[in-house]
């Protein structure tokens, strides 16, 4: 009897699961991928410190995936945030708790953490065919295009772990729509998440705080169902907008609302530790020969926060010590538009969950299963998006297995 030929096309995280999972159970799979090696997300992600999971309680943790929460509830009841630290020990890779629940290897980086999986996954016997990227799907032959020729292939069993379409110079390009498409199956259209979002700065604005963090504010907003959102964290002013984890944390809810009506205006509490009323009294006092800029500084309104305030009032108004610190306290941040797909960290839209069983295989095509960012879900960057998608790829495995007895 010939050895079962499982194919799992696409070597993110998500792949890397499945791949795992049916090696320690004595198969041989073979990882297909159209980059010249595996998951440049994941380390792309991780430049920045590599954010494993959260330490969260299981409810709010699995919250974090909005609608498709109860379709994400299996792949995190197999693979939990307490599953993925066990999974980087036994890779040799300690981790801890930040301060905002984040957890990280002890190193923060993610090479080497990816360079161990790949050697365990190696050793184990599973196969790696790189710079093969997938063409067509057409009954059971899948073909590859590699550097010289057109490679043609069957199988038992397909897993697709085929990405999103966010940055795409790393492989994911989203060009498995059209493939899939072809078969009648049902895909949502493909959108960007956690992104960031066009603000009309000035040009001297743009200019001068451009890279430039903006600590310490409170994010106030409603959404598309009447839910008002207040969360305190930190954004960062781009050329084009803003970014960071404040906005990623929200940007469904700010996509859906922009694309419900726009622009949109929010608003920021440039100074949430004090009341409006105690600045209000500090705007107010005598400031003597002192200029204006000097004066602020003195109370700890400079940089940014300053600068903010000359991009929606006017000279004249500035010297209005009510209307400053009402201003401070409803900072209005117009957002005119979102970044596109292709800048995003992640992205919605894709295959919908009615094309699969509970197993998150295809229902019209038995055999081929389909995990991870691919699929219509998302959830905010760091650990959630990690866990969703190797907690997929161990559940898809597990399924597969399951399968053959």
């Amino acid at each position: 009897m010939s050895p079962i030929k499982i194919a799992i096309i696409g070597a993110g995280p998500a792949g890397l699961m499945a791949a795992q999972v049916l090696c320690e159970a004595g198969y041989a799979p073979t990882v297909f991928d159209s980059m010249p090696s595996a998951a440049r997300k994941f380390l792309r992600a991780g430049r920045g410190g590599l954010n494993l999971t959260y330490a969260e309680e299981s409810t709010l943790f699995s919250s974090r995936y909005f609608e498709a929460e109860p379709f994400l509830l299996p792949a995190l009841k197999t693979f939990s945030p307490e599953s993925m630290r066990s999974w980087a020990a036994e890779l040799g890779f300690e981790t801890f708790v930040g301060s905002s629940g984040k957890v990280y290897p002890l190193d923060k980086k993610a090479a080497p953490l990816l360079r161990a999986w790949l050697q365990r996954l190696k050793s184990k016997g599973t196969q790696f065919k790189m710079k093969h990227r997938l063409v067509s799907w057409e009954n059971d032959t899948w073909k590859f295009q590699t550097a010289d020729t057109l490679q043609e292939y069957s199988f038992d069993k397909v897993i697709l772990a085929l990405g999103g379409a966010s940055w795409p110079q790393l492989g994911s390009t989203g060009d498995w729509v059209k493939i899939l498409e072809n078969k009648s199956l049902i895909i949502n259209p493909l959108k960007p998440a956690n992104m960031g979002f066009n603000v009309s700065w000035s040009q001297i604005f743009k200019e001068k705080f451009s890279g430039t963090p903006l600590k310490n504010v409170t994010l106030n907003f409603t959404d598309i169902n009447g839910k008002t959102h207040s969360k305190l964290g930190e954004l960062l002013v781009s050329e084009n907008g803003v970014e960071g984890n404040l906005i990623y944390t929200h940007s469904k809810l700010l996509r859906e609302k922009i694309e419900q009506n726009s622009p949109l205006t929010l608003s920021l509490d440039l100074f949430p530790h004090r009341t409006e009323e105690k600045l209000k009294q500090q705007l107010s006092a005598s400031r003597g020969k002192q200029s204006l800029s000097a004066f602020w500084k003195r109370l700890g309104l400079s940089g940014v926060r300053a600068s903010l305030l000359r991009e929606v009032l006017s000279k004249e108004s500035l010297a209005d010590a009510h209307l400053v610190a009402k201003t401070l306290k409803e900072f209005p941040l117009t957002l005119d538009s979102y970044r596109p797909l292709k800048e995003a960290i992640s992205t919605a839209g894709g295959l919908s969950f009615e094309n699969l069983d509970t197993h998150l295989m295809l229902k019209k095509f038995p055999d081929v299963f389909c995990v991870g960012e691919m699929l219509d879900w998302e959830a905010p960057t760091g650990g959630y998006l990690l866990t969703g998608v190797m907690g997929q790829g161990k559940q898809v495995a597990e399924a597969l297995l399951k399968s053959f007895e």
